[in-house]
């Protein structure tokens, strides 16, 4: 009889214990996959888990402010609005995206669409509807989304080496909202690393940069990409060789242009070399997800690339800038 209590009281405490134990981790979090800490529970659900959001629910469904739709879990930029159109589907539709943004794979019957940045769900895409003339609606949940307007970005093209570094650099300066490795410059069509890496796509290793104009000016990041690797070597930086690790600014318009052309003339009359290519900006692939934010990941110091003033506030036109510390 006094087993049996004892037996008895042991089963109860078992019970409580299950009742009152702390819920399990999602399946997210149990695969170890890339889920921003930011991220809600619900934006959790949809992006990580390929959940849906409710129709008619999401705070962009009805939106029509000018500008570009980003990644909520890591910022890369998506969709620009004028690619948005009313579906009365009850989710944002886009009959167009950013040219390597996302990426689309197969979901049973339908086509699911991913950032091609992080990996995150995003939604699905639908072909022969008839909504627009591209006869294409990308159903994206809103939940998905953050939003910016478009005045307040803009991009540039930078390649000095390994990507890696370049991007642990740009990142870090104030007015940066996002940033992309990936290869342009090349003849190859949404190559691979291991392509780029045998020096015949043509393609350097390089970095999109998306940043506030009102924060930052496009001479401050020509001249932060100067101050963080060697541009006086040709065709390789550090231990690295090969024309994929080029130095390299692809320009987007004119006015980019003028001020690389004029940063490099300063750099030219202090009697440096400098080997830096100045191209305009062709299509640009983003590079697979391991490469994308790769210090932040490992917590590493770049290998080749370091942080040395060059410039001081009489050089060119510029503000004053802040010293970059690593």
């Amino acid at each position: 009889m006094k087993y049996l209590k004892l037996l008895l009281i042991l089963l109860v405490v078992l019970g409580l214990a299950v009742i009152f134990s702390p819920p399990k981790s999602s399946s997210t979090e149990q695969k170890g996959e890339k889920m921003s800490k930011k991220l809600t529970q619900e934006e959790d659900r949809v992006m990580m888990q390929k959940g849906t959001e409710a129709p008619f629910s999401g705070k962009y469904y009805k939106h029509s402010e000018k500008g570009v739709y980003t990644c909520k879990n890591c910022g890369a930029p998506l969709y620009e609005s004028s690619a948005k159109f009313e579906s009365g589907t009850g989710w944002p539709s886009f009959d167009e995206y950013i040219k390597g943004s996302v990426k689309t794979q197969p979901d049973g019957s339908r086509t699911e669409i991913v950032c091609a940045k992080c990996g995150a769900h995003l939604g699905h895409v639908f072909e022969g509807e008839g909504f627009t003339g591209k006869n294409t609606r990308h159903c994206v949940n809103s939940v998905c989304l953050n939003f910016m307007p478009k005045a307040k970005t803009e991009r540039a093209f930078f390649a000095s080496g390994c990507f890696w570094g370049t991007e642990y650099y740009l990142k870090k300066q104030n007015g940066v909202i996002s940033t992309t490795v990936g290869y342009t410059g090349g003849n190859v069509e949404n190559p691979t690393y291991k392509q780029v890496c045998t020096g015949k796509t043509g393609h350097a290793e390089s970095v999109e940069v998306v940043y506030d104009p009102n924060k930052v000016t496009y001479e401050q990041l020509v001249k932060l990409f100067f101050e963080t690797h060697d541009f006086t070597q040709l065709d390789r930086q550090g231990p690295d060789i090969g024309k994929q690790y080029r130095s390299a600014i692809f320009y987007l318009d004119e006015n980019q242009k003028k001020t690389a052309d004029a940063v490099i003339d300063i750099l030219r009359k202090k009697g440096d070399d400098v080997k830096t290519e100045l191209t305009a900006a062709g299509e640009f692939w983003p590079a697979e997800d391991y490469h994308q934010d790769y210090y932040d990941k490992t917590q590493k110091q770049p290998y080749c690339h370091i942080y040395r003033k060059i410039f001081d506030v009489n050089d060119i036109n510029a503000p004053q800038e802040k010293k970059q510390t690593e």
